[in-house]
């Protein structure tokens, strides 16, 4: 499968390697940080663009390895963001970070 069918997934697609680096962005992604300078970011650090606590959480979680999901609004918009550490071949290479836009209230379901 080749991974062309990231490109117009309808939420953002973010995956940096381990120590921070960007090394891809889909187009959603891209089109998300514009202002912070969009497809530039790729081969930049997160870190230049997560200041204080927010740059001490994304230290922890490259160092840790764990995965990290929160929801956030901005503008009115409810985000679901969810991070994730990316293996190849059983080797911890970094995160990727998937973030769409979801309904105000979310129904929840429990399934038996």
């Amino acid at each position: 499968m080749n991974d062309t069918w990231t490109k117009e997934l309808p939420f953002a697609i973010t995956v940096c390697d381990k120590d921070g680096k960007v090394i891809e962005m889909n187009e959603r992604s891209i089109k998300t940080f514009e202002k912070s300078g969009g497809a530039k970011l790729i081969g930049q650090s997160l870190f230049g663009c997560h200041p204080g606590k927010s740059a001490d959480k994304l230290a922890a979680l490259l160092l840790a390895g764990e995965s990290n999901c929160y929801t956030i609004e901005k503008a009115g918009i409810h985000k679901m963001i969810y991070q994730s550490p990316w293996f190849e071949n059983g080797v911890y290479m970094g995160f990727v970070e998937l973030s769409f836009v979801i309904p105000a209230q979310v129904p929840h379901f429990v399934r038996s």
